[in-house]
């Protein structure tokens, strides 16, 4: 393929090979017959039959690329498929994601009709294994990785700042050269979660003046196997977000007015106190859904705190951009 593609799609995969299957064949059964597009596969190192799935596909299709990533992490597979990527577009998506057969046509469209805009996000909805429990509603969207924002665009800068999610992401190149890449010490290992890569790559994205635009046209659809419709998946999950949110160090999080205890801002004690109040209210009520919502917000605070107290101890400071530093939940 010699002529330069409009968009180049990283797709980071770790052994999910009939999931990769899925989510190539969507990218590839596109409505854009105008549209020049590579698809670059970053096998983060799996030990299944990835590799010869993605041959298989590279035999009928030569807008397929392979690309081995041997340092483990969805960041350091994101990174890579950056490097090689040929195209003035990066799109974004996941292993375990479906998009619409109008997906590089709308991100082309959206771009040709928004110039000031450096990056698009959408929709990433449910194909659930089984019907959710009931307390599995919006409020607990964020571990099994889903975002609605709505039927209309919305725009999203430092002074809106709604959350994107890479699972269906496109941005403009030239961005990545302001804001940098994705950091490899919040990311993704194995089967880890909780990670804030997304999130703390947003955050020096607002920074820099970066502006996003939520489209909802822009739509695609994610397993939610069982094993991350229950209780323990979520409690795990708000863990290790409070530990990566704790290495982050959030300027807006971490101002204090009245001071710090054990490096952890007196803000958040206060809000740790309501939310157990809360929690147990609800309890004795009998309300198990409003509860574990609550108790969710503990579990974060418990792996912030865990993150900051453990630092303290061993004056551990934060990880620099480029090391790994790998949360134990």
């Amino acid at each position: 393929m010699t002529t330069t593609p409009h968009v180049s799609v990283v797709l980071p995969t770790y052994n999910r090979s009939p999931g990769l299957r899925r989510t190539l064949a969507s990218v590839l059964r596109q409505h854009a017959p105008t549209r020049r597009y590579e698809v670059i596969v970053v096998d983060n190192n799996s030990n299944d039959d990835t590799r010869a799935e993605v041959e298989r596909v590279m035999a009928g299709d030569a807008t397929v690329r392979y690309v081995m990533e041997r340092n483990q992490g969805v960041s350091y597979a994101r990174n890579a498929g950056i490097a090689v990527a040929r195209a003035p577009i990066l799109a974004f998506v996941d292993d375990d994601v479906t998009v619409d057969a109008d997906w590089i046509e709308t991100i082309c469209r959206t771009f040709e009709q928004h110039p000031d805009v450096d990056c698009i996000g959408g929709r990433v909805l449910p194909a659930w294994e089984a019907p959710p429990p009931a307390w599995l509603t919006r409020d607990h969207w964020a571990p099994v990785a889903l975002l609605d924002l709505g039927e209309a665009a919305r725009s999203i800068n430092a002074e809106n700042r709604l959350c994107l999610l890479t699972a269906n992401l496109a941005c403009r190149r030239e961005i990545f050269e302001r804001v940098g890449l994705f950091r490899t010490e919040l990311q993704r290992v194995h089967d880890g979660i909780g990670s804030m890569e997304d999130h703390e790559w947003l955050l020096r994205f607002w920074a820099a003046g970066g502006q996003a635009l939520y489209v909802p046209q822009l739509s695609a659809v994610t397993d939610v196997p069982l094993r991350r419709m229950t209780r323990r998946y979520h409690r795990r999950w708000h863990s290790g977000h409070g530990h990566y949110f704790a290495l982050v160090r959030e300027q807006e999080f971490e101002a204090s007015k009245v001071g710090r205890l054990f490096d952890v801002p007196a803000h958040a004690y206060r809000t740790a106190l309501s939310d157990g109040v809360s929690w147990l209210g609800k309890f004795v009520r009998g309300d198990m859904a409003g509860a574990f919502l609550f108790e969710t917000r503990l579990r974060f605070f418990a792996g912030y705190f865990r993150t900051r107290v453990m630092d303290c101890l061993y004056r551990v400071r934060p990880v620099p951009p480029g090391n790994t530093r790998v949360a134990p939940f």
